[in-house]
């Protein structure tokens, strides 16, 4: 009896190691699917991840839950759903600096961005918005780098060290030649509300937090970094403003590496009928998100390219989270 309950033991290891077979994609999903979310409530990343919860669990014809990870610039949460079981129960979303300038900045990240990981599929492409106060004498890269050289440095406010926004205010330093100084603040949100306390007058944040400010007159847009945005399309780009830059600053779906493909095609295809769905284009706009559906494969050979060049950033900057 013994040696029976041990063969029936390893025999239970055996089928639990076993990897989904295709044909068991067909009763997929057939319980509650988990969205782990590397952001904090409320934010533009939460909202983005429980919009499209909502819309996907619709389509899959189950509940998709959302649950916040946070800490350690979302690095805490990205390592959570690696970890997770590969058996399409798990989801998140990933920003830039999750999946593409932690590598960059991060001496012992915890997870591979790109082995730990499947890519189900672009969202989205966004935008960092440069930002200052009514009164600050320079309206675009220009007057801005000529400005910088006047005097000290400007300092500018930025959601953290490593941030998609400090990045973005190298790139200003390297290539347009603008003399800056950088202000870790502990949120978009937060530097913010410094600014139109007249704390600090230049910042970089989000579309979500910086787009109705700027519509609202209570801070002034200079330029973006990455592509125009619909939701500020008199904003002329980095590269519009001769600052040579150009790239993509995406929302991505992923899943542990090693989920069923039958399994990763049922939930690319849930994003990507979503996205194309008017209602959705419009309230991603409305966070600074323009919809963009790109396939999983695809999306993942432009991590591995872009996190490579932001690794030349980051190094040029000595930009580096310990």
């Amino acid at each position: 009896m013994k040696f029976r309950a041990i063969a029936l033991s390893l025999l239970a290891l055996a089928a639990a190691a076993t990897p989904m077979r295709a044909e068991d994609a067909n009763d997929y999903p057939s319980r509650k699917i988990r969205m782990l979310l590397p952001f904090a409530a409320g934010g533009g990343g939460d909202v983005l991840g429980r919009l499209l919860a909502d819309r996907m669990g619709k389509r899959l014809g189950q509940t998709i839950f959302v649950e916040n990870r946070t800490g350690a610039a979302g690095t805490i949460g990205a390592q959570q759903a690696a970890t997770s079981p590969p058996d399409g129960y798990t989801i998140t979303i990933g920003g830039m600096t999750t999946h593409v300038l932690a590598p960059a900045v991060y001496p012992a990240l915890p997870y591979d961005p790109i082995k730990d990981f499947t890519t189900i599929g672009r969202i989205g492409t966004s935008a960092i918005l440069v930002v200052a106060t009514p009164d600050f004498p320079a309206n675009d890269v220009r007057t801005l780098a000529e400005l910088s050289k006047k005097g000290d440095p400007v300092l500018y406010g930025s959601w953290g060290v490593g941030s998609t926004g400090h990045f973005c205010g190298e790139i200003l330093s390297q290539k347009a030649g603008v003399r800056l100084q950088h202000v870790p603040f502990s949120g978009a949100a937060k530097l913010a509300n410094d600014m139109i306390g007249g704390h600090i007058k230049l910042g970089l944040v989000d579309m979500a937090t910086g787009t109705p400010l700027v519509q609202d007159g209570k801070l002034k847009a200079i330029t973006v970094c990455g592509e125009r945005s619909p939701s500020l399309p008199q904003v002329a780009s980095y590269k519009e403003q001769g600052v040579d830059f150009e790239r993509s600053l995406s929302w991505v779906m992923y899943a542990p590496a090693g989920i069923p493909a039958p399994i990763a095609q049922k939930i690319s295809g849930a994003l990507k009928e979503s996205l194309a769905e008017a209602d959705i284009v419009e309230r991603l706009l409305a966070l600074g998100i323009t919809a963009q559906f790109i396939a999983g494969d695809q999306q993942r050979d432009i991590n591995v390219r872009d996190i490579e060049a932001w690794k030349k950033v980051a190094v040029d900057a000595r930009i580096e989270v310990k």
